[in-house]
Parts: structure tokens; C-alpha cells; sequence
């Protein structure tokens, strides 16, 4: 008898180590890869919406942040690698599709009915817009009298611009910016996003392209140049999803679809930051935020 006892309480500890300490349940339902570009506001979006399926479905869900490119992470997704990321309007309008964008709600349209010849779907919208833009320190704005794109143009054979390695080669990147201001510079040199603002900093280069809700904007007090010809296309952030996961689970819609409208411009610097200049862990950062808005529970 006391055997047995001992053998059920090894059990029981076997299925709290496995289930209990984290404080989730097992999952009864089919199992899901959420992933993400390779920048920290994708990978913050990606998990939040991992934790939203996870709190109001039964789906297991594998997490596959950090995959690479705009590119790699679309790649993925047609070939079922993954089932779902988030991406942005300009993004699909223009750079997987080639076509034209135009207001934000026209580009958005256009994103949604494109993506549907692939059998995907664009779902709602997550309330910000993180548009391309050209960032300077105050001092080299103030060295050559910078505020516009146009002004950036005139100087900006003296200059280097640091920007990500797709973006020199993206339509909506610095070959569009070459064609539409006839801005040409003297060096261009490819990096990942999360080393160019030091190298701003640091005076290795000049320039770098930014997002308008890149969290070292603050950090590193920029100057943001204004796109005074309106090249660069809206790029709201929207979550895609293979059309199949969502016929045979409908439910994840719903859960990711409470996220809509809920993060602002601000906000999504504010996130950015605490991973970008405090160090804080991404998942923790995505968990909390959903904690305070009351989408998921502690």
C-alpha cells in the first residue's frame, strides 16, 4: 500500500512539473506556429498574439520569433512553415505585390484583397501605422539645415546612410527613394535594425532609415525628417493568417481580432523601448501590455 501511495505522488509531481509550474493547462485542441520578421516590434506582436490564442482557444501554439526578412517570414507562411505573423499594409501592397498604394484605408483594402488570392486573410488592423521615415542626430540636422527629405537630397552625397540589408533593395525602400527625390548617397551600407542606431550614434554613419515607432527615437533624442513628397506608403500593422488554420480553427480570429485598434503610435514606441534600451525579455513585455488592458490575465 504505501508503495502505491508513493507511486501516485511521483505521478502528481511528474504532471506539475510538466503542466503546473508555468500555470497553464494542457492543451486539448491542434497546434499552431505563430512567427515574426527580426525586429523587436514584430517579435512584441507576434507574442501577443501567441497569448492571446493561448488564453481564449485550445490550441498549443509553437513560437517562431526572429525568422529573418520581410521576405522570409512571407516565405514561410505560403509554405506553411508557419500559420501566421504580423505585417503591414505597404509591406504586402507594395513589396510582395508590386501594385500601388494610396490613403491608409485604400491600402489596407487593396493589402486584405490581394492577400485573399493566396488564401490568406488580413485580419483587423492593430491601430498604428509604422511608416518608413529617415532619421538624423540634432547635431547633423543642424549641420546642414535638415528637415525634409528634399533638404537631405541636396547633401546627401556627403553623407552615409546605415539602413536594414532589405532595405536597399525593396521598391518601397532607397531604390524608390533614388526615383522619387533623386536621392543619392555617398555610401550605403546594409545592417540589421537593431544595430544601426549605435551606429548612428557612434557617427558610422549619418542616416539610418527608421520606423515611426522605433523606440530609440526617443532614446537617442532624432530628428525625423518629414517625407515631404509622401513617398513612403501607410504601414499599418495587421496580423495574416493562412486562410485553412482559420476554416478548421475559426475561433483564432476572434481571439487575435481583441487586439485591433488597441495600440497606438505611442504606445508601440513606449514597447519597443523597454526591450530596445531597458533589456526587458519581449515575452514579458507582450504579456504585461495585454495584462493591462485587461485582454489577458496575470
Amino acid at each position: 500500500m504505501k508503495k502505491k501511495i508513493i507511486l501516485a505522488g511521483l505521478t502528481a509531481l511528474l504532471v506539475l512539473a510538466l503542466y503546473g509550474c508555468s500555470g497553464s493547462k494542457p492543451k486539448n485542441g491542434g497546434t499552431i506556429t505563430i512567427g515574426s520578421k527580426n525586429f523587436t516590434e514584430n517579435i512584441l506582436i507576434a507574442h501577443m498574439m501567441a497569448d492571446l490564442v493561448e488564453a481564449d482557444t485550445d490550441l498549443n501554439v509553437i513560437r517562431k520569433v526572429n525568422l529573418g526578412g520581410s521576405n522570409v517570414a512571407w516565405t514561410a507562411l505560403e509554405n506553411n512553415d508557419i500559420q501566421m505573423y504580423p505585417d503591414y499594409t505597404g509591406t504586402i501592397v507594395v513589396n510582395y505585390y508590386q501594385e500601388e498604394t494610396g490613403t491608409s484605408k485604400e491600402t489596407l483594402d487593396k493589402a486584405d484583397s490581394l492577400v485573399k488570392q493566396d488564401k490568406l486573410k488580413a485580419l483587423n488592423p492593430l491601430g498604428f501605422n509604422n511608416t518608413y521615415t529617415l532619421a538624423v542626430t540634432q547635431e547633423t540636422a543642424q549641420k546642414y539645415n535638415l528637415n525634409t527629405f528634399s533638404d537631405l537630397t541636396k547633401t546627401a552625397g556627403q553623407l552615409t546612410l546605415g539602413c536594414e540589408f532589405e532595405f536597399k533593395d525593396r521598391p518601397d525602400g532607397y531604390p524608390g527613394l533614388q526615383s522619387a527625390y533623386d536621392m543619392n548617397f555617398k555610401e550605403v551600407k546594409g545592417m540589421d535594425h537593431g544595430i544601426m542606431y549605435r551606429s548612428l550614434a557612434s557617427g558610422e554613419v549619418d542616416v539610418v532609415d527608421a520606423f515611426a515607432t522605433d523606440g530609440q527615437i526617443k532614446v537617442f533624442d532624432l530628428k525625423i525628417l518629414q517625407d515631404d513628397l509622401e513617398f513612403f506608403p501607410p504601414y499599418d500593422c495587421v496580423p495574416l493568417v493562412r486562410q485553412d488554420i482559420l476554416d478548421q480553427y475559426p475561433e483564432i480570429e476572434g481571439a487575435i481580432n481583441k487586439l485591433a485598434g488597441k495600440i497606438d503610435e505611442s504606445a508601440m514606441q513606449e514597447l519597443n523601448a523597454k526591450v530596445d534600451d531597458e533589456g526587458m525579455k519581449a515575452e514579458t513585455v507582450a504579456r504585461d501590455f495585454l495584462v493591462s488592458i485587461g485582454l489577458v490575465e496575470k
